[in-house]
């Protein structure tokens, strides 16, 4: 191989290197050791559309975010649009966004999901492990145990609700004091 076709190949070899080993450094405690497969299929038309996050494990990525939003778009493509929003420092802080893309793991009804915030690396796995059946609510995680994410079609959901995800929560085997509530 000569230098000038090796040079594309070592570009695009160092820029994956580069993306892992930025995406380790994301990494926090393990919070599940045994994170179970998704408990039922999701409809991603129905899951589509605006979640509060109430709950999540704390990660880099998310730092000092609160009034916390997700909204999913299935696109003519085949794939979900991805758009995570935030109010930096405080609920009355600075809007940041981060705009991505997610495509259907294959046999996972829908459940598993690969996402990307850079370009055509789907890096992230975004597992929904269990959902309401009207899905008002959610939980969503991954297969490291690292992160975990409570979510809700209403910002404040009844304590009823909230004691239901919990519970949901507990029961899929996740270490409920290393979650950190979202203010909205």
């Amino acid at each position: 191989m000569t230098f000038k076709r090796a040079v594309p190949f070592f570009l695009v070899a160092g820029s994956v290197l580069a993306l892992c080993a930025c995406a380790s450094l994301e990494r926090g405690p393990v919070g599940n050791l045994a994170v179970p497969q998704p408990a039922k299929p999701v409809d991603l038309t129905r899951y589509a559309g605006r979640w509060y996050e109430i709950g999540r494990y704390e990660n880099g990525f998310e730092r000092g975010c609160e009034a916390v939003t997700a909204d999913y778009e299935v696109r003519d493509d085949g794939l979900v649009g991805v758009l995570n929003t935030c109010r930096q420092g405080g609920v009355g802080g600075p809007t940041k966004s981060s705009a991505g893309k997610a495509r259907v793991v294959a046999a996972s009804q829908g459940a598993k999901l690969k996402v990307s915030f850079f370009g055509p690396f789907y890096l992230g796995d975004y597992w929904v492990l269990d959902h309401a059946d009207d899905y008002s609510w959610s939980i969503v995680g991954e297969p490291s145990g690292r992160y975990l994410w409570q979510l809700s079609r209403v910002a404040e959901p009844s304590a009823e609700v909230r004691s239901l995800i919990a519970e949901r929560t507990r029961a899929l085997g996740y270490d409920m004091s290393m979650i950190r509530p979202t203010r909205h």
